[in-house]
Parts: C-alpha cells; structure tokens; sequence
C-alpha cells in the first residue's frame, strides 16, 4: 500500500511545465491572426447567414403547404427581423396552423401559388372539353360583333 502512495505521491511532486500552445514564434503569431480573421469576418457572415435562412423558414413551410395566408406570413418573417426574432415563433405556429376561417368563407384551406400562371384542367376531361367549347363560343362570337361592325360601317 505504501508503494502505491509513494508512486502517487511522486507523481503529484513531479513537475512539468505547461505549453499553453502548441505554436511556438512566427506559427504563433500566424496562428492568432488567422483565428483573428475568421473570428471577424467568416464567423459573422456565416451567423448572419444562418439567422437569415432560419428567419425564412415559416415563409418557405408557408408556400409548400399552399397556405392562404403565405404573403402575411412573409411580412411577419420580415418585420421579425427587425424586431430580433420576437415575432419569428409566430410565424412558425402561423405556417402551421389549418386557416379555420378562410376554410369557412372560400371551401378550402388551401390556395394555388399565383406565379404558376392560368392553371389548366386536364385533357380528357369534361371542364377541359367545356373550356374547349366556350372558346369556340367566343370565337364565333367575336367573328360574327367584327361582321356586323363592318356592315354599320358600311351604312354610315
């Protein structure tokens, strides 16, 4: 047992000094002027970057989940970032909240993005062979108001 105390103790005794780093000189002051750098420049762009990415999140679930109210959700997104994401939790619980009213005054708690242009329906179906028939309609319709302007034009 006193063996055993003695290496301990020995061990404890021993004395060694310590290297606060493993650069020594120039490498040193390399080293710090490096993480100097990255600490100012790429660490501030990147967390910029990724509060910008974070902050458009319920935006983004916003448009995937068609929700009616997509561009709110957008200005909340925005006016959050201005307020230092106090509203961002907002946002969130909107993006994934059913809109329960809309649902009421429109039928549907979805709405189709507007940047995709006229929606078409299918081809082979019957409101594509109505679609088909009313632009026929108008065709003729529009043929037959240039006839009878030209005749009134003859007349007068």
């Amino acid at each position: 047992m006193t063996c055993i105390g003695l290496i301990f103790l020995a061990a404890a005794l021993h004395y060694t000094p310590a290297h606060a780093s493993i650069f020594k000189g120039e490498a040193l002051d390399k080293a710090a002027d490096v993480i100097t750098w990255v600490v100012l420049i790429v660490a501030p762009v990147i967390a910029i970057g990724v509060f910008w990415i974070v902050h458009i999140l319920p935006e983004k679930i916003a448009e995937k989940r068609k929700h009616p109210q997509a561009k709110a959700i957008q200005a909340l997104c925005m006016l959050s970032l201005v307020f230092g994401g106090l509203l961002w939790p907002i946002a969130w619980l909107w993006a994934y909240s059913k809109p329960v009213l809309y649902k009421l005054a429109y039928g549907t708690d979805q709405v189709e993005p507007e940047h995709g242009g006229t929606a078409q329906p299918a081809e082979g179906t019957a409101e594509a062979e109505e679609l088909k028939r009313l632009r026929a309609k108008v065709v003729e319709l529009e043929t037959r108001l240039a006839g009878s302007s030209a005749e009134e034009g003859e007349r007068g």
